[in-house]
């Protein structure tokens, strides 16, 4: 019923934010000269602004042609290098890596949003690395034949990815996936696995959440599993390919998310209004280029969101050491070579400070020396992967760290 009514309200509004598009465009032809007088550029800036908002949105594109790397420019090839049911391993590349380039997989957050949300992180690592990411299917396209997706699942696939990359490559988890990917580190390493990564980066993750705890935090917390179970899952209606799948739906992710802080994305698309009615396009085109990527979002599998809000949320089993795979314990203290870099932000208000650098703790069979904490100044959650600091102040660290570790796999090569 849940996701019938949202299907039903998002054709109602997809069909009014049509004739809002027509509207603003007619206002806003030079033939028209409605549009240079009396209130017709304010009402042209609204309907452009409410058309906006209401449209329907699929699965963005990378779209990441070419890179430049000391003042030259070299195309990007991307390509699907693992076909999986629940999610695919893309690989980019560009015609000025050499051989020797350190191999990076970015595992990106199953979380309501699709991968190319890390496309900031992937065009800025791959200036000098080979770049992986996990591009995880929207659940409402898989059908049921597929079966199961959790936890334990996850951590499989990304064992699966690393070991179709090869020996020697790295690791980056953004937001969510440090849980399971640190599990998967850990489960490798038990193994002498020889695809276990050189170095796994965690950004912005929720290792521990009793540390500083946020506002997510606190709502996974004051409602008991069964709340979520009854409230927040629903059923993929019969048009999609994955019908009668339980998921819980992006479109409550994302009204979770814009909630959080109402004000700022009111204020954004005030913004945006402005910008419209004074003629600066450029500047409400950078502001709707955000929202496109923002406001696209996908289903996660009922299993996984449930398992995750119950084991990472509520019951903190990895840290407490009790968060098992396929029915056996974790022991984060078998990861004796992948050197550990936790990163935060210092306005992080999704994964307190304190939550990612957690593991390094955890981690109590590695040295000290292949360990390392940072903490970005004046950086906010979606700031930790994207944007200008990103780009300036927290790659370079990554890259850094990388760079310092792939020695080892040089060597070998040598």
């Amino acid at each position: 019923m849940l996701y019938n009514a949202y299907e039903l309200q998002r054709s109602l509004l997809g069909t009014v934010g049509a004739w809002a598009s027509v509207g603003a465009e007619l206002l806003s032809n030079p033939a028209m000269p409605a549009g240079y007088f009396g209130f017709g550029p304010v009402i042209a800036s609204a309907l452009d602004v409410f058309a906006h908002v209401v449209a329907p949105r699929g699965k963005p594109l990378f779209g990441i042609e070419a890179v430049t790397v000391d003042g030259q420019a070299h195309a990007v090839t991307e390509a699907i290098v693992l076909h999986r049911p629940f999610g695919n391993l893309l690989r980019f590349t560009h015609s000025g890596l050499s051989a020797a380039a350190p191999r990076l997989l970015i595992v990106a957050p199953m979380s309501g949003h699709y991968a190319t949300l890390l496309r900031g992180t992937v065009a800025r690592m791959l200036e000098r690395c080979e770049v992986y990411i996990t591009d995880w299917a929207d659940a409402r396209t898989v059908p049921l034949s597929a079966g199961r997706f959790d936890l334990d699942d996850y951590i499989d696939y990304l064992v699966g990815y690393l070991e179709h990359i090869g020996p020697g490559a790295h690791m980056m988890a953004v937001c969510q996936p440090s849980v399971p990917a640190i599990a998967a580190t850990a489960v490798m390493a038990a193994s002498d696995h020889p695809s276990r990564p050189l170095t796994l980066t965690m950004m912005g993750g929720p290792v521990d959440t009793r540390e500083a705890p946020t506002s997510v935090n606190d709502i996974a917390v004051n409602r008991p599993l069964s709340w979520f179970q009854h409230n927040v899952i629903a059923t993929v209606p019969l048009h999609y390919p994955g019908a009668g799948r339980k998921v819980y739906p992006g479109f409550l992710q994302l009204a979770g998310f814009i909630s959080m802080n109402l004000s700022t994305h009111v204020l954004s698309h005030y913004q945006m209004f402005k910008h419209l009615v004074v003629g600066d396009g450029e500047s409400a085109d950078a502001s709707k280029a955000f929202y496109e990527e923002y406001r696209s979002v996908c289903d996660m599998t009922a299993e996984f969101y449930l398992q995750t809000m119950e084991q990472v949320f509520q019951k903190h089993a990895l840290p407490k050491g009790e968060f098992v795979h396929r029915g056996k314990p974790i022991d984060l203290g078998a990861i004796r070579d992948t050197a550990l870099l936790a990163i935060e932000g210092e306005r992080d208000d999704i994964s307190g400070i304190g939550q990612t650098r957690a593991a390094l703790k955890l981690a109590s069979g590695l040295a000290e020396r292949r360990k390392k904490y940072f903490l970005a100044p004046e950086v906010g959650h979606y700031g930790i992967f994207n944007g200008s600091k990103w780009r300036t102040l927290i790659a370079p660290v990554v890259e850094a760290w990388i760079a310092e570790h792939d020695k080892a796999r040089l060597k070998v090569v040598a």
